[in-house]
Protein backbone atom coordinates (compact mmCIF):
# COMPACT_ATOMS: atom_id res chain seq x y z
CA UNK A 1 0.00 0.00 0.00
CA UNK A 2 1.47 3.38 -0.95
CA UNK A 3 2.09 6.25 1.29
CA UNK A 4 1.62 9.88 1.04
CA UNK A 5 0.72 13.03 2.85
CA UNK A 6 -2.99 15.28 1.55
CA UNK A 7 -0.89 18.41 0.69
CA UNK A 8 -3.10 19.25 -2.48
CA UNK A 9 -5.13 15.90 -2.45
CA UNK A 10 -8.41 14.91 -1.28
CA UNK A 11 -9.22 11.74 -2.56
CA UNK A 12 -8.48 8.02 -1.62
CA UNK A 13 -7.79 4.60 -3.60
CA UNK A 14 -10.64 1.88 -3.42
CA UNK A 15 -10.21 0.15 -0.19
CA UNK A 16 -9.24 -3.53 -1.29
CA UNK A 17 -12.09 -5.88 -0.70
CA UNK A 18 -15.97 -5.60 -0.58
CA UNK A 19 -18.01 -4.71 2.31
CA UNK A 20 -14.44 -2.75 3.70
CA UNK A 21 -15.52 0.74 6.10
CA UNK A 22 -12.75 2.98 5.26
CA UNK A 23 -11.86 4.34 8.28
CA UNK A 24 -9.48 7.78 9.22
CA UNK A 25 -8.20 8.19 12.47
CA UNK A 26 -7.84 12.10 14.52
CA UNK A 27 -6.11 11.40 17.26
CA UNK A 28 -2.49 9.84 17.88
CA UNK A 29 -1.59 9.01 21.16
CA UNK A 30 -4.81 6.32 22.37
CA UNK A 31 -5.33 6.71 19.11
CA UNK A 32 -2.00 4.52 18.19
CA UNK A 33 -1.91 2.41 21.07
CA UNK A 34 -5.82 0.93 20.80
CA UNK A 35 -7.36 2.34 18.16
CA UNK A 36 -4.86 1.73 14.67
CA UNK A 37 -4.45 -1.95 16.62
CA UNK A 38 -7.81 -2.53 16.90
CA UNK A 39 -9.22 -1.24 13.34
CA UNK A 40 -6.16 -3.32 11.73
CA UNK A 41 -7.16 -6.39 13.27
CA UNK A 42 -10.82 -6.09 12.64
CA UNK A 43 -11.87 -7.35 9.18
CA UNK A 44 -14.09 -5.21 8.29
CA UNK A 45 -11.83 -2.22 8.47
CA UNK A 46 -9.40 -0.42 6.58
CA UNK A 47 -7.07 2.61 8.04
CA UNK A 48 -6.77 4.76 4.63
CA UNK A 49 -5.80 8.17 6.87
CA UNK A 50 -4.22 9.54 10.20
CA UNK A 51 -4.40 13.04 11.89
CA UNK A 52 -1.98 15.46 13.57
CA UNK A 53 -2.07 19.06 13.35
CA UNK A 54 1.71 18.72 12.89
CA UNK A 55 2.19 17.16 9.16
CA UNK A 56 5.62 16.04 9.58
CA UNK A 57 4.57 13.96 12.95
CA UNK A 58 1.52 12.94 10.99
CA UNK A 59 3.43 11.28 8.07
CA UNK A 60 5.49 9.66 10.55
CA UNK A 61 3.15 7.91 12.37
CA UNK A 62 1.22 6.88 8.73
CA UNK A 63 5.02 5.55 7.55
CA UNK A 64 5.20 3.27 10.72
CA UNK A 65 2.08 1.92 10.57
CA UNK A 66 1.33 1.83 6.84
CA UNK A 67 -1.11 4.07 6.39
CA UNK A 68 -1.61 5.57 2.92
CA UNK A 69 -2.53 9.12 3.79
CA UNK A 70 -1.44 11.40 6.46
CA UNK A 71 -3.23 14.69 7.27
CA UNK A 72 -2.88 18.02 9.39
CA UNK A 73 -6.40 19.70 9.28
CA UNK A 74 -9.62 18.66 9.88
CA UNK A 75 -11.31 19.79 6.61
CA UNK A 76 -8.97 17.53 4.85
CA UNK A 77 -10.51 14.49 6.55
CA UNK A 78 -13.90 15.75 5.96
CA UNK A 79 -13.46 15.92 2.14
CA UNK A 80 -11.88 12.86 1.47
CA UNK A 81 -13.79 10.98 -1.14
CA UNK A 82 -14.28 7.12 -0.38
CA UNK A 83 -13.85 8.06 3.48
CA UNK A 84 -16.79 6.52 5.19
CA UNK A 85 -15.40 7.14 8.69
CA UNK A 86 -13.55 8.70 11.06
CA UNK A 87 -12.71 7.86 14.79
CA UNK A 88 -11.50 10.67 17.41
CA UNK A 89 -9.56 10.04 20.20
CA UNK A 90 -8.21 13.34 20.73
CA UNK A 91 -8.40 15.57 23.90
CA UNK A 92 -12.27 15.85 24.95
CA UNK A 93 -11.63 19.40 24.62
CA UNK A 94 -11.40 19.09 20.70
CA UNK A 95 -14.12 16.74 20.06
CA UNK A 96 -17.02 19.10 20.00
CA UNK A 97 -15.26 21.43 17.10
CA UNK A 98 -13.48 18.13 15.26
CA UNK A 99 -16.51 16.45 15.22
CA UNK A 100 -18.71 18.91 13.74
CA UNK A 101 -17.65 18.75 10.12
CA UNK A 102 -16.85 15.34 10.04
CA UNK A 103 -20.65 14.91 10.78
CA UNK A 104 -21.57 17.14 8.33
CA UNK A 105 -19.85 15.69 5.93
CA UNK A 106 -22.16 13.01 6.33
CA UNK A 107 -19.12 10.58 7.60
CA UNK A 108 -20.00 7.77 10.47
CA UNK A 109 -18.10 8.29 13.83
CA UNK A 110 -16.55 6.80 16.60
CA UNK A 111 -16.32 8.83 19.50
CA UNK A 112 -13.71 8.58 22.68
CA UNK A 113 -15.06 9.72 26.40
CA UNK A 114 -16.00 11.63 27.49
CA UNK A 115 -17.77 12.90 25.02
CA UNK A 116 -17.60 16.59 24.83
CA UNK A 117 -17.46 19.42 27.02
CA UNK A 118 -20.94 19.80 28.06
CA UNK A 119 -24.62 18.05 27.34
CA UNK A 120 -25.63 21.02 25.05
CA UNK A 121 -22.59 20.41 22.61
CA UNK A 122 -23.15 16.44 22.81
CA UNK A 123 -27.00 17.03 21.82
CA UNK A 124 -26.06 19.35 19.00
CA UNK A 125 -23.56 16.75 17.41
CA UNK A 126 -26.33 14.05 18.23
CA UNK A 127 -28.64 16.36 16.44
CA UNK A 128 -26.37 16.62 13.08
CA UNK A 129 -25.78 13.00 13.04
CA UNK A 130 -29.58 12.54 13.23
CA UNK A 131 -30.06 14.78 10.34
CA UNK A 132 -27.14 13.15 8.34
CA UNK A 133 -28.07 9.90 8.66
CA UNK A 134 -24.75 8.92 9.87
CA UNK A 135 -23.81 6.00 12.52
CA UNK A 136 -22.39 7.34 15.58
CA UNK A 137 -21.04 4.95 18.32
CA UNK A 138 -19.06 5.56 21.57
CA UNK A 139 -15.73 3.79 22.95
CA UNK A 140 -18.10 2.65 26.30
CA UNK A 141 -16.09 -0.58 26.06
CA UNK A 142 -16.82 -1.55 29.19
CA UNK A 143 -20.10 -3.15 26.99
CA UNK A 144 -18.04 -5.54 25.17
CA UNK A 145 -15.54 -6.99 28.40
CA UNK A 146 -17.11 -11.11 29.10
CA UNK A 147 -17.36 -10.76 33.06
CA UNK A 148 -19.53 -7.28 32.71
CA UNK A 149 -21.68 -9.46 29.83
CA UNK A 150 -22.20 -11.58 32.20
CA UNK A 151 -23.08 -9.43 35.34
CA UNK A 152 -25.57 -7.94 32.59
CA UNK A 153 -27.14 -11.11 31.37
CA UNK A 154 -27.47 -12.22 35.61
CA UNK A 155 -29.22 -9.07 36.33
CA UNK A 156 -31.41 -9.71 33.61
CA UNK A 157 -32.10 -12.64 34.75
CA UNK A 158 -32.64 -11.58 37.81
CA UNK A 159 -30.35 -12.89 40.36
CA UNK A 160 -30.45 -10.57 42.51
CA UNK A 161 -33.53 -9.74 42.59
CA UNK A 162 -35.55 -6.34 43.63
CA UNK A 163 -32.21 -4.51 43.86
CA UNK A 164 -31.19 -2.74 47.17
CA UNK A 165 -27.80 -1.15 47.45
CA UNK A 166 -25.29 -0.82 44.52
CA UNK A 167 -21.73 0.45 45.11
CA UNK A 168 -19.14 1.06 42.92
CA UNK A 169 -15.63 1.82 43.82
CA UNK A 170 -12.76 3.01 41.05
CA UNK A 171 -9.72 3.85 43.01
CA UNK A 172 -6.25 3.79 41.21
CA UNK A 173 -2.89 5.36 41.24
CA UNK A 174 -2.65 6.96 37.54
CA UNK A 175 -2.66 10.45 38.90
CA UNK A 176 -0.81 9.46 42.64
CA UNK A 177 2.46 11.34 41.61
CA UNK A 178 2.70 14.86 42.18
CA UNK A 179 5.62 14.70 39.73
CA UNK A 180 3.05 13.44 36.72
CA UNK A 181 3.20 16.44 34.09
CA UNK A 182 0.95 19.26 33.97
CA UNK A 183 -1.18 19.43 30.77
CA UNK A 184 -4.72 19.13 29.60
CA UNK A 185 -5.27 16.36 31.84
CA UNK A 186 -4.88 19.03 34.86
CA UNK A 187 -7.24 21.54 33.25
CA UNK A 188 -11.55 21.62 34.15
CA UNK A 189 -11.96 23.76 31.35
CA UNK A 190 -9.83 21.16 29.08
CA UNK A 191 -12.47 18.48 29.85
CA UNK A 192 -9.68 17.42 31.95
CA UNK A 193 -10.12 15.38 35.40
CA UNK A 194 -11.15 11.92 37.11
CA UNK A 195 -15.08 12.35 36.87
CA UNK A 196 -14.15 12.44 32.89
CA UNK A 197 -11.52 10.04 32.48
CA UNK A 198 -13.34 7.55 34.41
CA UNK A 199 -16.74 8.54 35.71
CA UNK A 200 -17.93 8.99 32.45
CA UNK A 201 -17.55 5.47 32.06
CA UNK A 202 -19.91 4.90 35.28
CA UNK A 203 -22.26 7.25 34.04
CA UNK A 204 -22.69 4.74 30.81
CA UNK A 205 -22.76 1.65 32.14
CA UNK A 206 -24.39 2.56 35.60
CA UNK A 207 -28.21 3.09 33.13
CA UNK A 208 -26.82 0.64 30.55
CA UNK A 209 -27.11 -1.76 34.06
CA UNK A 210 -29.59 -0.74 36.35
CA UNK A 211 -31.96 1.75 34.03
CA UNK A 212 -31.47 5.53 34.20
CA UNK A 213 -30.83 7.95 37.04
CA UNK A 214 -33.59 10.18 38.69
CA UNK A 215 -31.45 12.18 40.57
CA UNK A 216 -27.71 12.69 42.23
CA UNK A 217 -25.72 14.61 44.20
CA UNK A 218 -21.57 14.91 43.97
CA UNK A 219 -18.85 16.09 45.51
CA UNK A 220 -15.48 16.95 43.44
CA UNK A 221 -12.15 17.80 45.36
CA UNK A 222 -8.07 17.90 43.83
CA UNK A 223 -5.95 16.53 46.21
CA UNK A 224 -2.56 17.06 43.79
CA UNK A 225 -3.22 21.01 43.86
CA UNK A 226 0.35 21.75 41.10
CA UNK A 227 2.23 19.84 38.62
CA UNK A 228 5.42 20.49 37.09
CA UNK A 229 5.19 21.49 33.49
CA UNK A 230 7.61 19.92 31.01
CA UNK A 231 7.16 23.24 28.52
CA UNK A 232 7.55 26.27 31.08
CA UNK A 233 11.17 24.40 32.94
CA UNK A 234 9.53 22.07 35.17
CA UNK A 235 7.82 24.85 36.63
CA UNK A 236 4.55 24.40 38.86
CA UNK A 237 1.71 25.05 37.82
CA UNK A 238 -1.76 24.97 39.28
CA UNK A 239 -4.20 22.21 38.81
CA UNK A 240 -7.80 22.75 39.19
CA UNK A 241 -9.46 19.62 37.36
CA UNK A 242 -10.94 16.87 40.02
CA UNK A 243 -8.80 13.89 40.62
CA UNK A 244 -11.61 12.65 43.47
CA UNK A 245 -15.36 12.18 43.24
CA UNK A 246 -17.85 11.09 45.71
CA UNK A 247 -20.87 10.54 44.38
CA UNK A 248 -24.74 9.61 45.41
CA UNK A 249 -27.41 8.30 43.08
CA UNK A 250 -30.66 7.43 43.01
CA UNK A 251 -31.95 5.46 40.18
CA UNK A 252 -35.94 6.40 38.65
CA UNK A 253 -37.02 2.90 40.20
CA UNK A 254 -34.91 4.55 44.01
CA UNK A 255 -32.64 2.20 44.07
CA UNK A 256 -29.49 3.81 46.02
CA UNK A 257 -26.36 4.07 44.16
CA UNK A 258 -23.21 5.34 45.35
CA UNK A 259 -19.78 5.52 43.62
CA UNK A 260 -16.36 6.81 45.34
CA UNK A 261 -13.46 8.04 42.12
CA UNK A 262 -10.01 8.56 42.58
CA UNK A 263 -7.27 8.80 40.06
CA UNK A 264 -5.17 9.84 43.31
CA UNK A 265 -5.14 6.97 45.76
CA UNK A 266 -1.39 4.73 45.61
CA UNK A 267 -2.44 0.98 46.39
CA UNK A 268 -6.45 1.83 45.57
CA UNK A 269 -8.33 -1.86 45.11
CA UNK A 270 -9.17 -0.65 41.72
CA UNK A 271 -12.62 -0.98 40.36
CA UNK A 272 -15.30 -2.53 41.32
CA UNK A 273 -19.33 -2.96 41.32
CA UNK A 274 -21.45 -4.70 44.12
CA UNK A 275 -24.74 -4.91 43.34
CA UNK A 276 -27.01 -6.27 46.81
CA UNK A 277 -30.76 -7.11 46.38
CA UNK A 278 -33.58 -8.99 47.94
CA UNK A 279 -32.31 -12.08 46.30
CA UNK A 280 -29.13 -12.37 46.14
CA UNK A 281 -25.69 -9.93 45.91
CA UNK A 282 -23.00 -9.99 42.64
CA UNK A 283 -19.63 -8.41 42.98
CA UNK A 284 -17.37 -7.66 39.70
CA UNK A 285 -14.30 -6.41 40.16
CA UNK A 286 -10.63 -5.91 38.81
CA UNK A 287 -7.84 -5.35 41.49
CA UNK A 288 -5.59 -4.79 38.24
CA UNK A 289 -3.97 -1.36 38.37
CA UNK A 290 -1.98 -1.41 35.50
CA UNK A 291 -4.28 -2.25 32.94
CA UNK A 292 -8.56 -1.38 33.20
CA UNK A 293 -9.58 -4.29 31.19
CA UNK A 294 -7.10 -6.94 32.05
CA UNK A 295 -8.44 -9.08 35.51
CA UNK A 296 -12.35 -9.28 35.88
CA UNK A 297 -14.26 -11.64 37.94
CA UNK A 298 -17.40 -12.20 39.22
CA UNK A 299 -18.56 -13.49 42.28
CA UNK A 300 -22.19 -14.59 43.63
CA UNK A 301 -24.24 -15.32 46.27
CA UNK A 302 -27.75 -16.37 46.82
CA UNK A 303 -29.54 -14.73 49.53
CA UNK A 304 -27.74 -16.18 53.02
CA UNK A 305 -24.84 -18.13 51.19
CA UNK A 306 -21.57 -17.49 50.57
CA UNK A 307 -19.97 -15.47 47.77
CA UNK A 308 -18.13 -17.56 45.47
CA UNK A 309 -16.69 -16.97 41.80
CA UNK A 310 -18.97 -17.85 39.12
CA UNK A 311 -17.73 -18.94 35.65
CA UNK A 312 -17.64 -16.71 32.47
CA UNK A 313 -19.37 -18.66 29.75
CA UNK A 314 -17.18 -19.19 26.90
CA UNK A 315 -19.24 -17.88 24.60
CA UNK A 316 -18.48 -14.54 26.04
CA UNK A 317 -15.01 -14.87 25.58
CA UNK A 318 -12.65 -12.30 23.92
CA UNK A 319 -11.82 -13.86 20.10
CA UNK A 320 -8.55 -12.81 20.81
CA UNK A 321 -6.45 -10.99 23.67
CA UNK A 322 -3.61 -8.11 23.42
CA UNK A 323 -1.24 -7.81 26.08
CA UNK A 324 -3.20 -3.83 25.91
CA UNK A 325 -6.21 -5.26 27.19
CA UNK A 326 -8.01 -2.15 25.76
CA UNK A 327 -7.60 -3.23 22.52
CA UNK A 328 -9.94 -6.78 22.69
CA UNK A 329 -13.25 -4.64 23.48
CA UNK A 330 -12.24 -1.75 21.51
CA UNK A 331 -12.42 -4.25 18.21
CA UNK A 332 -15.88 -5.46 19.76
CA UNK A 333 -16.90 -1.81 19.59
CA UNK A 334 -15.54 -1.51 16.33
CA UNK A 335 -18.27 -4.78 15.21
CA UNK A 336 -21.16 -3.18 16.67
CA UNK A 337 -20.37 -0.04 14.90
CA UNK A 338 -19.47 -1.60 11.36
CA UNK A 339 -23.02 -3.82 12.49
CA UNK A 340 -24.79 -0.35 12.44
CA UNK A 341 -23.35 0.94 9.49
CA UNK A 342 -24.36 -2.12 7.97
CA UNK A 343 -28.20 -1.44 9.26
CA UNK A 344 -27.94 2.30 8.46
CA UNK A 345 -29.10 2.66 12.75
CA UNK A 346 -26.77 2.88 15.68
CA UNK A 347 -26.91 0.82 18.32
CA UNK A 348 -25.83 1.12 22.08
CA UNK A 349 -23.54 2.79 22.97
CA UNK A 350 -23.65 5.64 20.20
CA UNK A 351 -23.80 9.02 20.62
CA UNK A 352 -27.26 9.43 22.39
CA UNK A 353 -25.40 7.22 25.44
CA UNK A 354 -22.56 10.16 25.00
CA UNK A 355 -25.42 12.34 25.77
CA UNK A 356 -26.56 10.99 28.59
CA UNK A 357 -23.40 10.47 30.29
CA UNK A 358 -22.16 13.73 29.79
CA UNK A 359 -25.78 15.11 31.01
CA UNK A 360 -24.61 13.10 33.83
CA UNK A 361 -21.47 14.45 34.61
CA UNK A 362 -22.82 18.02 33.91
CA UNK A 363 -24.93 17.47 36.94
CA UNK A 364 -22.61 16.37 38.94
CA UNK A 365 -20.61 19.46 38.20
CA UNK A 366 -23.88 21.80 39.19
CA UNK A 367 -24.34 19.62 42.49
CA UNK A 368 -21.11 20.29 43.90
CA UNK A 369 -21.09 23.92 42.97
CA UNK A 370 -24.89 24.24 44.71
CA UNK A 371 -24.05 21.59 47.11
CA UNK A 372 -27.55 19.86 46.44
CA UNK A 373 -29.27 17.17 44.66
CA UNK A 374 -29.69 17.54 40.92
CA UNK A 375 -32.93 16.28 39.71
CA UNK A 376 -31.96 14.35 35.85
CA UNK A 377 -34.48 14.50 32.78
CA UNK A 378 -35.01 11.47 31.15
CA UNK A 379 -33.09 11.69 28.39
CA UNK A 380 -36.36 11.57 26.29
CA UNK A 381 -36.97 15.20 28.22
CA UNK A 382 -33.85 16.31 27.34
CA UNK A 383 -33.70 16.05 23.70
CA UNK A 384 -36.54 17.23 23.24
CA UNK A 385 -35.48 20.57 25.61
CA UNK A 386 -34.67 23.92 23.98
Amino acid sequence: MSYSSTRGASNLTTAEGQGTVRVAIVGTGFGQKVHIPGFKDHPRTEVVAVYHRDIDKAEAIAKTNDIPFAVNTIEDIAKMENLEAVSISTPPFLHYEMAKPILAAGKHLLLEKPTTLSASEAKELYQIATDKNVVTAMDFEFRFVPAWQRLKELLEQGYCGTLRLIKVDWLVASRADANRAWNWYAQKDKGGGALGAIGSHSFDYIPWLFGPVGRLCGHLSTAVAQRPDPAAGGQLKPVDADDTGMLMLQLRDGTPVQITLSSATYGGRGHWVEVYGDRGTLILGSDNLKDYVHGFKLWGAPAGEELTELEIPSRLAFEKTYPDGRIAPFIRTIDNWVRGIDAAKASAPSLLDGVYSQLLMDSTHESHATGRFVEIPTIEAFMAGG
